[in-house]
């Protein structure tokens, strides 16, 4: 059974860090694209930084790009997201989705994901 478990979300203060893990169970994430989306209440959903399966790259939002950084252990079959320099915006539930082989764009283009971590930002 395939199941992808979040954690590492909480409270921070505005310039904070906080580093998300994504663990893999029920496969092997080698070959898999994971992807970290978020949601915050009342905003589109947000595909924020995924590791490609096929060829290691990892891609980012705008809106993360310089702050975010995304790793992946296969041998712990597990991803990570390290967040720096936190801002409210960043505000949301957190979570991985997977799919074979690259990343891709939406959430429908994937075929599990996990129940998401809460990240609240503020003063």
């Amino acid at each position: 059974q395939v199941q992808l478990v979040e954690s590492g979300g909480g409270a921070v203060q505005p310039g904070g860090s906080l580093t998300l893990s994504c663990a893999a169970s029920g496969f092997t994430l080698d070959g898999y694209a994971i992807h970290w989306f978020r949601q915050a209440p009342g905003k589109e959903r947000e595909g924020v930084s995924c590791t490609s399966g096929s060829n290691g790259n990892a891609y980012y939002s705008d809106s993360v790009k310089g702050r975010f950084t995304i790793s992946r252990d296969n041998a712990k079959n597990t991803v990570y997201l390290q967040m720096n320099n936190l801002n409210p915006g960043d505000t949301a539930v957190y979570f991985c989705a997977v799919r074979e082989f690259g990343c891709a764009a939406t959430l429908e283009q994937y075929d599990y994901y996990g129940q998401g971590t809460q990240v609240t930002v503020s003063s």
